[in-house]
């Protein structure tokens, strides 16, 4: 980042004392060599007594600062503009107070700085360099990084469906979650994060991947077209046969078979963006059917007038609304 980049940023709230010792901390610690960062941070620290006590109120969260550096390790990757979006959620967190950062499990600030997000209920689809596709679901988080020797996708949170495009340099393409790595070989695939954090599933629609585990030291175990699979840091689960079903989401719609009804809305929930609880008692309610994504109310009537449900309605004080599901 260059000196003008750095003073935009660091003017561009100048009310907000938290949030510019927030900036200068990230800063010195991107670049703890450079003598002139550091000569210019003493002036600022200098300056006023707020900007001292804002300082010491960093400092005195010392612990949970250590996760600063390794959260931006990976935001550096990113393209320029992305970086520097990184970096201001970054200082918007540190500047929210040290409770506010303590608060964040380390494991999550890696999604926050991800430079590819989608929200609840919103969908994208990437272009990539070499010319692959990469389509987001909802409520997902995602790294690109593209070197001379490799196209690495980092998969943080949520689900993707990648067509990858043949690269004349010959450079292999992964995509790496918590549990380890899928590598594409001439592929159409999905990779989803699965809800209990352990496992990922990765499913093939056309071509091949190969599912390396974390901590596995056996071979990679390949998945063939029409295929699916989870896996874990240490194993992959028995290969099954995958749905075309699972790649509605990309036609705006969700497809189920006898899922219960508290695991429907939480699933649909996140889909469309529409914000539902469910009672669970009504674990025992079964959910068959097509439901598209961008109409909830006519969802949730659907709903009320097949199963023994009501929908109440709770108005939030910043204006939107919940909807429960309870008994009828």
């Amino acid at each position: 980042m260059s000196n003008t980049e750095k003073s935009t940023l660091m003017m561009r709230e100048p009310a907000d004392v938290r949030h510019q010792a927030a900036l200068w901390l990230i800063e010195l610690s991107e670049d703890r060599a450079n003598a002139d960062l550091r000569r210019r941070w003493q002036h600022w620290h200098d300056a006023a007594p707020e900007h001292r006590a804002a300082w010491a109120k960093l400092e005195a969260f010392g612990a949970g600062l250590k996760q600063v550096p390794a959260a931006l390790a990976h935001a550096t990757l990113a393209p320029r503009k992305s970086r520097r979006l990184a970096i201001k959620r970054l200082a918007l967190l540190l500047a929210g107070g040290g409770a506010t950062l303590l608060a964040v499990n380390h494991r999550e600030l890696p999604i926050l700085l991800a430079s590819e997000r989608t929200a609840p209920g919103q969908r994208r689809q990437l272009t990539l360099h070499d010319g692959s596709y990469v389509d987001l679901n909802a409520d997902s988080a995602l790294d690109i990084h593209f070197d001379a020797f490799e196209r690495r996708l980092i998969l943080r949170r949520g689900e993707i469906h990648v067509t990858t495009a043949v690269d004349p340099a010959g450079r292999p393409f992964f995509v790496d979650t918590p549990q380890g790595r899928a590598q594409a070989l001439g592929t159409r695939f999905t990779v989803r994060t699965l809800a209990d954090g352990t496992h990922s599933h990765v499913a093939v629609y056309q071509g091949r991947v190969a599912l390396r585990p974390r901590s596995a030291n056996d071979d990679a175990r390949v998945l063939a077209t029409g295929q699916q699979a989870d896996f874990s840091v240490h194993a992959v689960s028995t290969v099954s046969a995958s749905h075309g079903t699972d790649l509605a989401w990309m036609h705006g719609m969700l497809v189920v078979e006898d899922m219960p009804l508290p695991a429907f809305i939480t699933e649909f929930a996140r889909l469309s963006g529409q914000p539902l609880d469910c009672s669970p008692a009504l674990a025992a309610l079964k959910v068959s059917g097509s439901y598209p994504l961008g109409d909830p109310p006519a969802v949730l009537g659907m709903l009320v007038r097949t199963l023994p449900i009501r929908v109440e309605t709770r108005q939030r004080w910043w204006g939107r609304t919940r909807h429960e599901i309870l008994p009828a």
